[in-house]
């Protein structure tokens, strides 16, 4: 062996004594816990914050330089009370020293903390209780800035990293909200600032108020960092949990993933497809990149599977509506692209299929109580008649009370909504509208529905419908028309009636108040106006009627009837105004092949009964005058004929007045009794 080498080998063999003879008597004569005072001087002196160690620190120098506290607290910041800001019971933190020295190598065993406490506070002013070390935070930076970045030429080596039973609690004292995150337990594997893949797992319960959320989550995921490129990925990302306050009922969630990418060098994440279980449903996401620097603002596709709007509202303790059709509000599917937005989650390229119908549109849900939902959504048909209440088992209507159908005042009050839907058809029973187009505006307890269109019975529809549930009263307005609308289609759909046929067209201005429809109806009021025209009423031949009261007044034998009855009409027209749910008219008139009709009366429309007394004046056209003899048509023309309308509105009575053509009869009779008394007298 040279002599140079002997040497070199006595320097190294002294160092290394020299070194463990130091070790030897700094852990034989130093105790780290005389050094506790300092330690919290110094912190004080670098945060303004008192930091209180009580329990025992440990320390051990080769060949890890490992440190190991006890409970210790850092304490609030001025004005947020006596609280500590943060406190663990036990921490510890151990690095290999040879490596650091010489090669410059972090190699960490082990990072533990145990029962770490943090209690973040924004107060009523927007000040948070950590913005003082932030802001010394930021100093520190820049003046590690200035320094050479020479740990940047080493490498880091964390063999794993555990904190166990921590709490966290978050309170915006401004907002009113707070959230807990409490029974934390974190566990991330071996972590090098070189490519590498770390297992992690973690646990913890939630709680946030005001909103009354809570639960636990599990979650499950392989962490790859990349320092240099600023690259964190999670790779078979799996959360699990129970969410209570969500719904009636504790709530399962699964949410997955193949991978979740966060640059964090450009503020940028990305991930594969989410499929996220909640409620009930199922809900897959293909979000696009975002960036997360500013507002986040992430935009996707999203698919939710087939899910039951029954068994949903179950969850939110809502008992389903009954509906004539059992199998109603049992299905629905959507698919939409979805985007947030600083004001709303705005949803488009919207499909929604509710049972065996599809809509499509867009559709924004705002993200504050003060927005409005905003829609515009076409559809193609709907059945309504399965989604009302079922028909009563009594065969009798007479037997079955009807249920007053109430004003939604609930509903309408806090709806805050505009939009525009279309619907090709809509069919309640035998009631059809086609080309359906409405729209609505809705806040402040004020609705209108406007403007309303569609087509009804080979006519049109138009309407204006307002609810006004702002004040203590429900009140209801309507203004709407119908123009050239088929009467026969529409009294068979309506009222199972075959007895009118006809073009009819009207428009009613009505209002009334009330919580229910039937109330509403009892104190109407308003005005309308109707027309038909070439029509004709079956089940009463008026001309055969009028024939028959006047051979029952000469004491004759009375025309034989043609079957089917009927009488036709070319016009029939009238104005009315509406007072307390009965409509008054004075103008009625009707035009006949034969005869003319004047007169006035009342329709109750609560009880759906009609009252008219009508005038008949009969054309002197034999052509029209079926069978009757000259005597007859002489003094038919020449005379004005009573009638009456009565009865129920869907099925009238029409005859002659017996009890006035008595009276005329009379009045006739003791008037040509006179004028013979009178002429003898003078004879």
């Amino acid at each position: 062996m040279t002599r140079v080498a002997k040497v070199l080998l006595w320097l190294v063999g002294g160092f290394v004594a020299l070194f463990v003879l130091a070790a030897i008597a700094v852990y034989v004569f130093f105790d780290p816990n005389d050094f506790r005072e300092e330690i919290a001087n110094s912190v004080k002196n670098q945060t303004g914050r008192e930091m209180t160690i009580e329990g025992d620190i440990s320390l051990e120098l080769f060949p890890w330089l490992a440190v190991e506290v006890g409970k210790a607290s850092l304490g609030n910041a001025p004005g947020f009370g006596d609280e500590p800001m943060a406190s663990f019971d036990r921490a510890s933190f151990s690095v290999r020293l040879l490596p650091a020295i010489l090669r410059q190598e972090i190699v960490v065993g082990a990072a533990d903390i145990e029962a770490l406490r943090l209690n973040l506070v924004v107060d009523k002013r927007g000040r948070s209780n950590w913005s003082d070390l932030a802001e010394g935070g930021a100093a520190d930076e820049s003046a590690d800035e200035a320094a050479p970045a020479t740990a940047a030429s080493g490498s880091i080596d964390i063999n794993s990293i555990r904190i166990t039973d921590a709490r966290v609690r978050y309170t915006d004292e401004e907002a009113g909200e707070s959230i807990t995150l409490d029974g934390m337990n974190l566990r991330l594997g071996r972590v090098q600032n070189e490519v590498s893949a770390v297992p992690l797992s973690a646990e913890l319960q939630f709680d946030m108020q005001p909103d009354g959320m809570s639960g636990t989550l599990a979650l499950e995921s392989v962490v790859t960092f990349d320092m240099e490129s600023g690259l964190a990925q999670l790779d078979d990302l799996s959360v699990e949990g129970v969410l209570e306050g969500l719904a009636s009922i504790p709530t399962n969630l699964r949410l997955s993933t193949d991978r979740i990418e966060i640059l964090t060098n450009e503020s940028r994440v990305s991930m594969q497809t989410l499929d996220l279980s909640v409620l009930d449903m199922r809900i897959v996401a293909n979000v696009e990149p975002f960036s997360y620097e500013n507002n986040i603002t992430p935009k996707a596709t999203i698919a939710i599977d087939a899910f039951s709007p029954r068994t949903l509202m179950q969850l939110f303790d809502v008992a389903p509506p009954e509906t004539a059709d059992p199998s109603a509000l049992s299905r629905v599917i959507v698919e939409a692209t979805a985007e947030m937005t600083a004001t709303a989650i705005e949803l488009s390229k919207m499909s929604i299929k509710l049972d065996d119908t599809t809509f499509t549109g867009a559709l924004s849900i705002p993200s504050s109580d003060t927005g409005a939902y905003q829609f515009e959504l076409v559809g193609d048909s709907i059945d309504l008649a399965r989604y009302m209440e079922p028909a009563s088992e009594s065969d009798s209507a007479a037997e079955t009370e009807a249920v007053p159908v109430e004003i939604p005042v609930d509903l309408i009050r806090p709806l805050n909504a505009r939009g525009k839907l279309k619907l090709a058809r809509a069919s309640l029973g035998n009631i059809i509208f086609e080309n359906i187009d409405v729209g609505l505006n809705s806040s402040n307890g004020r609705m209108r529905i406007f403007p309303i269109s569609s087509g009804f019975f080979g006519g049109t529809y138009s309407g204006d419908v307002r609810i006004d549930v702002a004040g203590p009263v429900p009140v209801l307005s309507m203004n709407e028309k119908i123009a050239d609308v088929d009467l026969a289609r529409l009294a068979r759909a309506m009222f199972q009636q075959e007895n009118v046929t006809g073009a009819i067209k009207g428009s009613f201005v009505l209002s009334g108040k009330g919580a229910d429809l039937a109330a509403i109806q009892r104190n109407l009021a308003g005005d309308l106006s109707m027309e038909l025209k070439d029509g004709s009423y079956i089940g009463t031949d008026v001309w055969y009627e009028i024939r028959r009261a006047r051979a029952l007044l000469k004491g004759t034998e009375p025309p034989t009837a043609v079957l089917p009855a009927k009488t036709d009409f070319s016009t029939v027209r009238m104005t009315g105004v509406v007072t307390d749910g009965v409509m008054r008219s004075n103008d009625l008139f009707a035009e006949l092949p034969f005869m003319q009709l004047t007169g006035g009366g009342k329709v109750d429309l609560p009880e759906g009964t009609v009252d008219y007394a009508l005038s008949a004046r009969i054309f002197d056209r034999p052509e029209f005058q079926r069978n009757a003899t000259p005597e007859e048509l002489d003094e038919l023309t020449e005379a004005v004929i009573p009638l009456k309308i009565t009865g129920p509105l869907t099925s009238p009575s029409v005859k002659p007045d017996i009890e006035k053509l008595l009276q005329k009869q009379v009045e006739e009779e003791l008037k040509d009794k006179l004028k013979d008394k009178l002429k003898g007298l003078f004879d």
